[in-house]
C-alpha cells in the first residue's frame, strides 16, 4: 500500500489535536483514504509541553531547533502533505506556507486570517504547482461548509450564503439575550468560561467572522474580495435595549456574515442584524457556529456546528488529509471575472431603526412622517421606554435601501434641532 507522509509545523492547540487523531487512529484513517497515512515529524518551538499536553511519542518530533527542522521538511523528498498549525499571518508564516506548495507538497491550514488577507498568491502557487490546499478548519471549525460548496454543491447555482460564523460573539449575544446582561458583563462571563481571549477585539469587531466570510465568497462566487473593501461592523455597541427591541419583533440579535448574487454583483457585509424566529439561524445559540445556503436549484440548507476547540479543528484537519491523500485529482478554484462586489447599502433589507430622543409630546409622530416621506412602509411602531427627559423606541420598516432611511434621519434633524440625543442605531432585518 502506497505510503502518505504528513508533516506538522506547531504542535500547539490545534496541531497537537492532528497529531494526536493521526497517531491514535491510523489504521482508520488508511483505510478510509486507501493508502498508509503516516505522521512523519513534528516541528515544534517546545516539544516537551506537547509531548506531556497531547501524550504524542516523542519519536514523532524533530531534534533540530524549530527553524532547522521546517526547512528539512520543506526540503524532504518523502514528505507528501504539510500541516500548518503555526498560526498569524506573518511574513515567516507566509513564506512557510508559499515554500510547502513550492516544493511540490499539499498544504492543509486552519490559518483564516493568513488567507483572507495574504492567501491570493498562495493559491495562485497551488494552481500552478498542481497541488491541494486544504483549509476546511478556517472556516467554522467543524462544520463541512468548504467542502460542502466545493463538492456537495457543483450542480448548483449559490445564491446568497449567510451565518453565524463568530463562537465568541455568538455566545456573548446569547447571553444578553437569555440573562438580560449587558454586553461588558456578557463579554466578561465570556472570558470565564473560555469562549472569549483576554483582548476579544478580533471576534467582537468582526475581524475574525470576515476573514471566513472572504473565503466562502471567494469559493462560493470566484470573488476575491479584501478587508477594506467589505463594511464591518461588530457588536460592542449593542445595549441590553437592542436586544428588548428585537424581542418586540420576535427576533434576535445575531452577528452575521452575508453575501447575496444578484446579477452580475455579490453583496456583503457582516454586521449584526435582529434574525427573525422564523429562521432557523435565530435559535442558534452560544458558541455555536451555522451556514444558510440559498441555492437556485435545491433550494435552503443549514449547516450547524462547533465552530472552534481543539478537537473540532483538528477532526476538519485530518478529513482534508485524508481527501487529499484519496483523491489524486486537484479542484481548482477559479475566479469569475464577470462578478464584482456591489454596494451593500443599495441592497433592500427591512431595518429595524431605534432612537434615543427628548421626551417631548409628537415626536413619535414626526420621525414617522419622516420615514414616511422617504416612501417607506412602517411595520410596527415599538414602546416607548421613557427615563425623565428621554424615551428610546424603535421602528420596523418593510424593506428599502439604506439610503432612505439615512434620507429619513436627516429630515427628522433638520425639523428640530437637538430632537435626537444620539445617532439612530439601523439594524437590518433578516428573515
Amino acid at each position: 500500500m502506497k505510503t502518505i507522509n504528513i508533516a506538522i509545523l506547531g504542535c500547539g492547540t490545534v496541531g497537537g489535536g492532528v497529531a494526536k487523531i493521526l497517531t491514535e487512529q491510523q489504521s482508520l484513517l488508511s483505510k478510509r483514504a486507501g493508502v498508509n497515512i503516516n505522521l512523519k515529524t513534528i516541528a515544534e518551538l517546545n516539544p516537551e509541553a506537547a509531548i506531556k499536553r497531547f501524550g504524542i511519542d516523542k519519536k514523532y518530533f524533530a531534534t533540530a531547533s524549530p527553524s532547522e527542522n521546517i526547512k528539512n521538511i520543506l526540503e524532504a523528498n518523502d514528505i507528501d502533505i504539510v500541516v500548518e498549525t503555526m498560526g498569524g499571518k506573518s511574513d515567516f508564516v507566509h513564506d512557510t506556507c508559499l515554500n510547502v506548495l513550492k516544493n511540490n507538497k499539499h498544504l492543509v491550514t486552519a490559518n483564516k486570517a493568513l488567507l483572507a488577507e495574504r492567501g491570493q498568491d498562495i493559491f495562485e502557487q497551488a494552481i500552478k504547482s498542481n497541488l491541494q490546499i486544504g483549509y476546511e478548519a478556517a472556516v467554522c471549525g467543524a462544520i463541512p461548509i468548504i467542502k460542502g460548496i466545493k463538492e456537495c454543491f457543483t450542480g448548483d447555482i449559490i445564491q446568497s450564503v449567510c451565518g453565524i460564523m463568530n463562537g465568541t460573539s455568538n455566545y456573548i449575544l446569547s447571553q444578553m439575550t437569555s440573562q438580560g446582561l449587558d454586553f461588558d458583563q456578557a463579554l466578561k462571563l465570556a472570558q470565564q468560561n473560555g469562549y472569549a481571549e483576554a483582548d476579544p477585539s478580533l471576534d467582537i469587531n468582526g475581524g475574525d467572522a470576515s476573514h471566513k466570510l472572504i473565503l466562502l465568497i471567494k469559493l462560493a462566487y470566484g470573488l476575491k474580495v479584501n478587508m477594506e473593501q467589505l463594511p464591518i461592523t461588530g457588536i460592542a455597541q449593542i445595549t441590553k435595549n437592542d436586544m428588548e427591541f428585537a424581542r418586540e419583533i420576535n427576533a434576535k440579535l445575531k452577528l452575521i456574515c452575508f453575501a447575496k448574487r444578484e446579477g452580475n454583483q455579490v453583496y456583503a457585509t457582516v454586521r449584526p442584524m435582529a434574525v427573525k424566529n422564523t429562521n432557523t439561524l435565530s435559535f442558534v445559540d452560544d458558541a455555536v457556529n451555522a451556514v444558510r445556503l440559498d441555492n437556485k436549484y435545491s433550494g435552503t440548507h443549514f449547516l450547524i456546528g462547533k465552530g472552534a476547540g481543539s478537537s473540532e479543528t483538528a477532526m476538519s484537519i485530518v478529513s482534508d488529509i485524508v481527501f487529499i491523500a484519496k483523491h489524486q485529482n486537484v479542484i481548482t478554484e477559479e475566479e469569475n471575472h464577470n462578478l464584482t462586489l456591489g454596494d451593500c447599502s443599495k441592497i433592500a433589507f427591512p431595518y429595524l431603526v431605534s432612537f434615543k430622543t427628548k421626551n417631548l409630546p409628537g415626536t413619535t409622530g414626526l420621525i414617522t412622517t419622516a420615514i414616511g416621506n422617504q416612501g417607506i412602509n412602517i411595520e410596527t411602531v415599538g414602546h416607548n421606554r421613557f427615563s425623565g427627559e428621554t424615551a428610546d423606541f424603535s421602528i420596523e420598516t418593510e424593506s428599502c435601501e439604506l439610503s432612505k432611511i439615512e434620507a429619513a434621519i436627516a429630515e427628522i434633524k433638520s425639523a428640530k434641532d437637538g430632537l435626537l440625543l444620539e445617532s439612530p442605531k439601523i439594524i437590518p432585518i433578516l428573515y
